[in-house]
């Protein structure tokens, strides 16, 4: 495409002006207003879109207002001298904090700032006591361990986060699995000969910000319904329950986020889940990956 269109003739006689002509400032200019996909994917056609593709001033725009926040979670030698390109680059992995029990990356495509806590971030109510939970090693959580549930009568998780949230609207979801799951012969299995209690009573899913933002819901984990295909659709499945919104306005001071799930009736037992982890997710991102637009 780039051969094509920066040798344009005039009647295939005449060599006319191309995108080769083209003032690489002019060409910042454009890449300002297109994603960082695109300005890569450009910087192939020739010198002066590559330049600009490699510019500060272009990589600042993409990068969030607060994306020195997310450098200081890394050792400087790991970001100093590096271009705002590479930058981009280096925040758009997953950046590990508070003992890599949080993660903290920016989303590739749009530059909005992502955040993952897991399980072992959060408070568990006996969670010590190996008659009712246990920790499971999986590759299949970003984390690598879940908090399974054999049985309990008390079920709750609180968790708390602190950040410097840049301005957005985002949605906080629990991600959760009834049922444990390990291989065998190569192939995923899952038994439920532990997952009980889950369709008797909701789960309460609750978030509150520093500043006063509430958000709650309800939920049962677990369907009696039963589909002639696949059973019980929320058995065996990693499931994102979203607890509510919340809106960051200033980047300062530093919101903290608090959220939980309960089930605290205790007039009967509940069992078999795997709690993984908590994301907050900017929402117009969330629904767009949910529609399928961003992978």
């Amino acid at each position: 495409m780039g051969a094509s269109l920066s040798n344009l003739t005039d009647n295939g006689a005449t060599m006319g002006p191309g995108l080769g002509d083209i003032p690489e400032s002019c060409v910042a200019c454009v890449f300002l207003y297109l994603t960082p996909p695109e300005i890569c994917n450009l910087a192939r056609l020739n010198r002066a879109f590559r330049g600009a593709a490699s510019s500060d001033s272009v990589w600042e725009k993409k990068l969030p207002p607060n994306y020195q926040d997310l450098l200081c979670f890394m050792p400087p030698e790991r970001y100093q001298n590096l271009s705002k390109k590479d930058i981009f680059a280096l925040l758009s992995r997953p950046v590990p904090f508070e003992d890599g029990n949080k993660e903290v990356w920016i989303d590739r495509v749009t530059g909005r700032v992502c955040m993952s806590i897991s399980a072992k971030a959060m408070a568990i109510t006996g969670i010590e006591d190996r008659r009712y939970w246990n920790w499971i090693a999986t590759e299949e959580s970003r984390f690598h361990v879940v908090a399974y549930l054999q049985q309990i009568w008390w079920f709750e998780v609180d968790g708390v986060v602190k950040f410097h949230f840049p301005p957005d609207v985002y949605t906080l979801s629990f991600r959760l699995h009834l049922g444990r799951f390990s291989k065998r012969l190569g192939r995923r299995v899952c038994y439920f000969e532990h997952t009980h209690g889950w369709d008797i009573k909701p789960v309460r899913f609750e978030l509150s910000t520093s500043d006063g933002q509430q958000a709650s819901c309800e939920c049962c984990l677990d369907e009696t319904e039963q589909d002639d295909v696949n059973g019980n659709h929320k058995r065996g499945c990693w499931i994102e329950y979203k607890v509510g919104e919340f809106i960051v306005t200033d980047s300062e001071p530093a919101t903290e986020v608090r959220f939980s799930m309960k089930q605290i009736d205790c007039t009967h037992s509940k069992g078999g889940l795997c709690v993984d982890s908590v994301f907050i997710i900017p929402s117009r991102l969330k629904e767009r990956k949910r529609k399928g637009f961003l992978k």
